[in-house]
């Protein structure tokens, strides 16, 4: 029985980011490191010329680049952000909630796991938080384990992401 591939749930931008980073890939960086490929084979002995190998490991990092992000985008489901419906929480969603332990206001903007970056605010349907705040709505307080402790959040604010 064949395995069903992964949904990749994304947003427009997340798709149109992973498209954009393929290209420059394919386009770019294909033809940069077959010039310094033909530029180290041209000093000679390659059993013992690291620019060769170095360009080698960048050729080998950037097709499995290539690669992964081909197969994420065979499997993508695009969320339209635009028609996300803001009475639950919801991929696309960007959510203001508080946060009991640390008395303060915090927003994520939920996404797909592939365009998770905590750094930014942009949190994953699939995380833990993501998974409490999903079909949530305003005024719902939720609470989260994280590891040995319990995270409390209340939704104050759902909207559409920007």
């Amino acid at each position: 029985m064949a395995e069903t591939a992964k949904k990749n749930i994304m947003t427009r931008a997340g798709l149109k980011k992973l498209e954009d980073e393929l290209n420059d890939l394919k386009v770019n960086k294909r033809s940069e490191i077959s010039k310094k490929i033909g530029e180290a084979r041209e000093q000679g002995d390659l059993s013992e010329n690291a620019e060769y190998d170095a360009a080698k490991d960048e050729q080998r990092d950037i097709e499995a680049r290539i690669e992964e992000i081909e197969e994420i985008l065979k499997h993508a489901e695009v969320i339209d952000e635009e028609e996300a419906n803001t009475d639950t929480v919801n991929i696309g969603c960007k959510v203001t909630v508080y946060d009991f332990e640390f008395d303060e206001e915090l927003d994520f903007s939920l996404v797909g796991s592939t365009e998770a970056n905590s750094m930014m605010g942009k949190i994953s349907n699939e995380s833990p938080v993501g998974m409490a705040l999903i079909g949530q709505s305003v005024g719902d307080i939720v609470e989260v384990e994280l590891g040995d402790e319990v995270s409390k959040y209340k939704i104050l604010n759902i909207q559409r992401n920007a």
